[in-house]
Parts: C-alpha cells; structure tokens; sequence
C-alpha cells in the first residue's frame, strides 16, 4: 500500500481508472495480463474456447466491479490469477461432476452417516461391487483429486510465467528441464553461483505468490512450490 506522499503504483493507477470507466485502462490492463490469465484457464480447463470465453469474463468482471480489487491486499496479477483459478475450477468442477450424474447440490456427498437414499445396513451388491450411489462418490472424489492436481500445476505455471525474466528462465531451465545448475548456467552464460542464487530467489517469490493465493482462492488449494533444488543444494 502507499503511503501518504509516495507515487502511486501501477496496479494502484490502473484501479482509479477502472473506477473512472476509462476503457483505455482496461485495455491496457487486457494486453499486459490476458496472456497469463488465459494460459492459466487453458491449463485447467484444457480447451481453447473455454480458456477464451472465461478470460472475457475475468476482465469483464474487473470491469463492472473495479472495487473488487484492493491494491493494499496485492498485486492485480495475483488478484486475476485467484479469480480466474477460482472460477476455472469451479467451472471444470462442474463438467467433470455432470459427466458422473451427480448434481452439484450432491457433489458435497455426507462424510459419515448413510446416504440419503441407502439404507442403513446395505446387503452386499449383486455382482460384488459398490453400489451406484457410492460407486460415483468414489468417482467424485477421484475427480476432486484430478482437478485440484490440475488446478496446482496451472497455478504454479501461472506464478512463474509472470516472474522477470531472468528467474524465469533459470527455473524453466533447471526445475521444468531438469537440467543441473552447472548445465543451466552454461546455457544461459551466467556462473552457477548466478544460477544458484537466481533459482532460490525465484523459489522464495513463487512460495510468497502462493501463500498469498491461498488467502485468495476460495477452495483453499495452494499449489506447493516447486520442492527443493533439482540438483543439489542452493547453497
């Protein structure tokens, strides 16, 4: 947040002029960020169209509701990336659930007790199998985990697309790649110490971009940074 006296900041601008209905505000904001947002919905929902459709509807949010946003609470990249995960899961969560039959009021099936419709003591299924009722609860739940393993990788991508370029690259090298630091430094003309020091400093604003995303999404879902150092210590 600024404090009295200082500039303000970009996202703090960007606001103000979104609040003032300047299209140009909104068109500057759509060609800076709708790259990512979109490649965070084509991630999740793994179809272009979609993808398309729900960054529209992102900017087009942003646009009705400016005060939805609060520079004091973060960057307006992380404030579009918690909405667009927020909604591009949902809507996957909604696809995937009406693919199973299960209705999304009975997606959130009962932790204990019987089932609505079962009995309480069910004989066992004719052919040896589960029910259909908890046959799809099996189904729901491995969706659940299916798309929140998408959903963390999407996020994840998202985070370090929209790091500088000089982290980027060396996390994309070393971690995606899985190249050694030495491997990573020579391709990128830089000393493995370099390498070094640019992979933990990528890691550390990635984790910090991540935590902040889990205040955000309302699922709670937050991506684990990639884990360790890929070939050996950071230190």
């Amino acid at each position: 947040m600024t404090t009295p006296g200082q500039p303000l900041s970009w996202d703090e601008r960007l606001q103000q002029r979104l609040a003032r209905g300047e299209e140009t505000a909104l068109g500057e904001l759509y060609d800076q960020l709708a790259p990512l947002v979109h490649g965070l919905a084509g991630r999740i929902l793994t179809d272009q169209a979609a993808a398309e459709q729900l960054t529209r509807e992102v900017f087009a949010h942003l646009w009705t509701h400016p005060e939805a946003f609060d520079p004091g609470e973060g960057s307006l990249r992380s404030w579009l990336g918690a909405l667009t995960h927020r909604r591009a899961v949902d809507r996957l969560r909604l696809d995937r659930t009406a693919a199973l039959g299960v209705s999304p009021a009975a997606h959130g099936l009962p932790a204990d007790g019987p089932l609505p419709d079962a009995p309480p003591a069910p004989r066992p299924w004719p052919d040896g199998g589960a029910p259909p009722h908890q046959d799809r609860s099996a189904r729901a739940g491995a969706v659940d985990e299916e798309i929140r393993a998408v959903a963390t990788a999407a996020r994840v991508h998202y985070v370090v697309d929209s790091l500088p370029h000089p982290l980027r690259e060396t996390i994309t090298e070393t971690y995606y790649d899985g190249r050694t630091y030495q491997e990573t430094a020579h391709r990128l003309g830089i000393s493995e110490q370099a390498a070094k020091q640019r992979m933990r400093l990528g890691l550390q604003l990635l984790a910090t971009e991540l935590t902040e995303a889990r205040d955000d999404d309302a699922d709670g879902a937050v991506p684990p940074a990639p884990g360790g150092s890929p070939a050996g210590s950071l230190s």
